[in-house]
């Protein structure tokens, strides 16, 4: 299942930061996980482990520092790596079921949402509950 929380406050070394979550779950366990939270952005693979996150956690690629690109890129990603993904995070059966339309439309409507809703990170700066 591939998913989308709009906002997702996390606090970072004492910071509260957030932004859009994006993700892949297996059986309701969370493998890939995409955190574009603008500077500190970063993502899981390698079957996210919600016990020890930073043994799961890789930088965004340079370049893709804003929000709106981390989704992007993050999409994309999905889109076109997904299979490769969940076979690294020892998750092939999974990897053998995705349908690339399922897929296709899946992600579309994360997108769809997302642009619905609007920036809400903007709104939470704004109202002091996250840093910039």
């Amino acid at each position: 299942a591939a998913y989308v929380w709009p906002i997702r406050i996390v606090v970072i070394q004492g910071v509260a930061c957030g932004g859009p979550t994006i993700g892949v779950d297996v059986g309701n366990q969370e493998i890939i996980r995409f955190d574009c939270h603008d500077t500190r952005g970063h993502w899981h693979s390698g079957g996210y482990d919600s016990n020890q996150p930073g043994n799961s956690q890789n930088t965004m690629p340079g370049g893709v520092v804003t929000t709106a690109d981390q989704v992007e890129w993050s999409l994309k990603t999905i889109r076109e790596d997904v299979c490769k993904l969940l076979t690294e995070a020892n998750h092939d059966e999974a990897a053998q079921k995705v349908t690339p339309m399922f897929l296709d439309f899946a992600l579309e409507s994360i997108k769809t949402h997302l642009d619905q809703i609007g920036d809400m990170r903007t709104k939470l700066i704004a109202d002091k509950l996250i840093a910039a």
